[in-house]
Protein backbone atom coordinates (compact mmCIF):
# COMPACT_ATOMS: atom_id res chain seq x y z
CA UNK A 1 0.00 0.00 0.00
CA UNK A 2 1.20 3.44 -0.63
CA UNK A 3 1.97 5.62 2.64
CA UNK A 4 3.24 9.02 2.61
CA UNK A 5 6.16 9.77 4.47
CA UNK A 6 8.32 13.07 4.15
CA UNK A 7 6.17 14.97 1.90
CA UNK A 8 6.32 11.38 -0.58
CA UNK A 9 3.61 9.09 -1.88
CA UNK A 10 5.73 5.84 -1.47
CA UNK A 11 5.66 1.97 -2.13
CA UNK A 12 7.78 -0.72 -2.88
CA UNK A 13 6.96 -3.39 -4.96
CA UNK A 14 8.23 -7.15 -5.30
CA UNK A 15 8.12 -9.40 -8.40
CA UNK A 16 9.42 -12.49 -9.21
CA UNK A 17 12.44 -11.67 -10.54
CA UNK A 18 14.40 -8.95 -12.32
CA UNK A 19 13.19 -9.18 -15.79
CA UNK A 20 9.54 -8.58 -14.22
CA UNK A 21 10.09 -5.90 -12.30
CA UNK A 22 11.88 -4.22 -15.26
CA UNK A 23 8.84 -4.82 -17.73
CA UNK A 24 7.27 -2.89 -14.69
CA UNK A 25 9.10 0.00 -14.61
CA UNK A 26 9.20 0.20 -18.19
CA UNK A 27 4.92 0.18 -18.44
CA UNK A 28 5.35 3.03 -15.92
CA UNK A 29 7.84 4.79 -17.51
CA UNK A 30 5.17 5.25 -20.17
CA UNK A 31 2.54 6.26 -18.31
CA UNK A 32 4.50 8.77 -16.17
CA UNK A 33 5.51 10.33 -20.15
CA UNK A 34 2.05 10.90 -20.65
CA UNK A 35 1.20 12.19 -17.90
CA UNK A 36 4.32 14.19 -17.82
CA UNK A 37 4.91 13.05 -13.81
CA UNK A 38 8.47 11.41 -13.50
CA UNK A 39 8.59 9.60 -10.24
CA UNK A 40 11.88 8.71 -7.95
CA UNK A 41 12.40 5.30 -8.03
CA UNK A 42 15.08 2.43 -6.86
CA UNK A 43 15.15 -0.79 -8.75
CA UNK A 44 17.36 -3.87 -6.97
CA UNK A 45 16.27 -7.29 -8.57
CA UNK A 46 12.92 -7.87 -7.98
CA UNK A 47 12.47 -4.81 -6.32
CA UNK A 48 10.96 -1.70 -7.40
CA UNK A 49 10.57 1.43 -4.33
CA UNK A 50 8.57 4.15 -5.92
CA UNK A 51 8.58 7.73 -4.19
CA UNK A 52 5.88 10.42 -5.42
CA UNK A 53 5.76 14.02 -5.10
CA UNK A 54 4.61 16.90 -7.17
CA UNK A 55 8.16 19.31 -7.44
CA UNK A 56 6.31 22.44 -8.98
CA UNK A 57 3.65 22.91 -5.92
CA UNK A 58 7.00 22.71 -3.53
CA UNK A 59 7.57 19.13 -3.76
CA UNK A 60 4.50 17.64 -1.85
CA UNK A 61 1.71 15.45 -2.53
CA UNK A 62 -0.82 16.48 -4.98
CA UNK A 63 -3.55 14.82 -6.58
CA UNK A 64 -1.28 14.56 -10.10
CA UNK A 65 0.72 12.12 -7.21
CA UNK A 66 -2.66 10.04 -6.28
CA UNK A 67 -3.54 9.38 -9.70
CA UNK A 68 -0.06 8.34 -11.10
CA UNK A 69 -0.12 5.64 -8.09
CA UNK A 70 -3.01 4.91 -9.06
CA UNK A 71 -1.93 4.07 -12.25
CA UNK A 72 0.98 2.10 -11.19
CA UNK A 73 -1.03 0.06 -8.85
CA UNK A 74 -2.82 -0.64 -11.97
CA UNK A 75 0.49 -1.67 -13.42
CA UNK A 76 1.39 -4.11 -10.50
CA UNK A 77 -1.86 -5.69 -10.41
CA UNK A 78 -1.88 -6.92 -14.45
CA UNK A 79 1.18 -8.34 -14.26
CA UNK A 80 0.91 -10.32 -10.92
CA UNK A 81 -2.37 -11.77 -12.63
CA UNK A 82 0.00 -12.94 -15.71
CA UNK A 83 2.51 -15.01 -12.87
Amino acid sequence: MWQEVNNSLERSFVFHDFKQAFAFMTQVAFIAEKMNHHPYWCNVYNKVTIKLNTHEAGSVVTEKDHKLAAAIDVVFNQINQKV
